[in-house]
């Protein structure tokens, strides 16, 4: 089932918010976020990416025009303090780090290549704004022996990598949500990949 890419900035993401929120709130259901999440707490969230001019979605529509996946990203800068507070603490440049939000898509279209897409078109718009360094994603760490841990979960660390991105265990942060099994709101800890951003060399001169 081959898919259509689209891309798009800022307020160009508000008719398709809804499509967003309903993907996180189906696909973070599953371990190991187990997010018992809500259309009304989804906008909320969403607005910090729909208000920042400089946030950039990738889309995934299926041949029915149906979206079917999307990515995030914003600069760090405009993420909540929970998200900027460990890079502060270890001396970063916040103005040059671009945080990769969440990648969600349906079970029926992984293993064709569209989450290293989610990957490569974010990296890219990263680079064209000549200003960011270095990219960054968090995700959350469930102790092994987590009762909701599924016999079968494999943990997508492997494919991190082979993105080139380094698991920080220094940069780390708790962040809040209700658990399918909760009844209410809970910190769980978050931790950091990163990788550089290497920008193409101009004549004369050569990357670092």
């Amino acid at each position: 089932m081959p898919l259509t890419i689209q891309t798009c900035t800022g307020k160009e993401i508000l008719p398709f918010l809804d499509d967003l929120a309903r993907l996180r709130i189906e696909i973070f259901k599953d371990f190991p976020y187990l997010y018992d999440g809500t259309m009304a707490y989804e906008r909320v969230y969403l607005k910090t990416y729909s208000d920042c001019p400089d946030s950039f979605f990738v889309l995934a529509r299926d041949p029915d025009d149906r979206i079917v996946g999307v990515s995030t990203s914003v600069p760090l800068e405009a993420e909540d303090d929970e998200f900027i507070q460990p890079f502060l603490n270890n001396g970063y440049d916040i103005d040059s780090v671009f945080y990769f939000g969440e990648s969600v898509l349906k079970k029926a279209y992984r293993g064709q290549g569209v989450g290293v897409r989610f990957f490569q078109e974010r990296e890219a718009f990263a680079k064209s704004r000549d200003r960011f360094r270095l990219s960054t994603f968090c995700s959350v760490d469930r102790p092994k022996d987590h009762p909701l841990r599924p016999p079968d979960y494999v943990p997508l660390d492997t494919f991190w990598r082979n993105r080139g991105y380094d698991k920080r265990p220094e940069l780390v942060t708790a962040y809040s949500w209700k658990d399918i099994d909760e009844q209410e709101e809970t910190e769980k800890e978050m931790v950091f990949w990163t990788k550089k951003i290497r920008l193409p060399a101009k004549a004369g001169t050569t990357n670092q």
